[in-house]
């Protein structure tokens, strides 16, 4: 992939994938703080100024490296996670997974919003405005709409993944009884580790890539 290839798929991505992590942090910090923990908010992480949520690694190093090894077919990231003190919750259990929950939902909002704003706005001008202006102008933007309804998408369904500390896991606790919620805790130490045998493996496109695939099929009756 030569530099202007790279340079355009950067483009294309940045946006959305800023868009995507700082909301779906945001929410997180947002339902917590409305169940009663105020930590994220003192920690200034309720705020859409993406540079509070940015992680050097996740949020710039591995975009960068799908975009240029997957020749831009394959783009994610992720965000420094907004810290929850589940022991100002009234009910921890139930009130940290409503909270983890509330991220890949926010990511699936955007994304019925982002086939909105194509469907609605950004087609029917590309049909009416000049084409220098469709060249230059609509047709980028046709190209970064596309991009963060797959970008939320993709980074709603990896996060269910029911493996703590993703929050498909923190929510699966949430739904456990007490004494096997605290057993499958446990794990949390090496989720990360999991997760990245399983993405290394290729076993996670086994569970990933068809709930991808059934949201967009489902997002285009939009």
């Amino acid at each position: 992939m030569d530099f202007s290839t790279i340079a355009r798929h950067i483009i294309i991505s940045a946006f959305p994938i800023l868009i995507a992590i700082t909301f779906h942090e945001l929410s997180h910090g947002f339902i917590a703080n409305k169940l009663g923990d105020p930590t994220a908010k003192l920690m200034g992480r309720l705020t859409i100024n993406p540079i509070a949520h940015i992680d050097i690694i996740g949020t710039i190093v591995m975009p960068l490296a799908l975009i240029i090894f997957t020749n831009g077919q394959f783009v994610f990231g992720y965000a420094k996670p907004v810290p929850i003190n589940p022991m100002n919750f009234k009910n921890p259990k139930r009130d940290m997974a409503i909270s983890a929950a509330a991220g890949p939902i926010t990511n699936i909002i955007l994304a019925i919003i982002s086939i909105l704003i194509f469907n609605n706005i950004i087609t029917p001008l590309s049909f009416i405005l000049p084409k220098s202006i469709v060249a230059t102008v609509m047709t980028p933007l046709i190209l970064i709409f596309k991009s963060s309804v797959i970008i939320n998408v993709v980074l709603a369904v990896f996060n269910m993944i029911p493996i703590p500390p993703l929050d498909g896991g923190r929510v699966l606790i949430g739904f456990l009884p007490y004494r096997q919620a605290i057993s499958f805790s446990k794990i949390e130490p090496f989720g990360f580790l999991i997760v990245m045998v399983l993405i290394l493996t290729g076993i996670a496109n086994y569970f990933v890539m068809p709930l991808v695939n059934l949201f967009l099929f489902l997002l285009q009756i939009f």
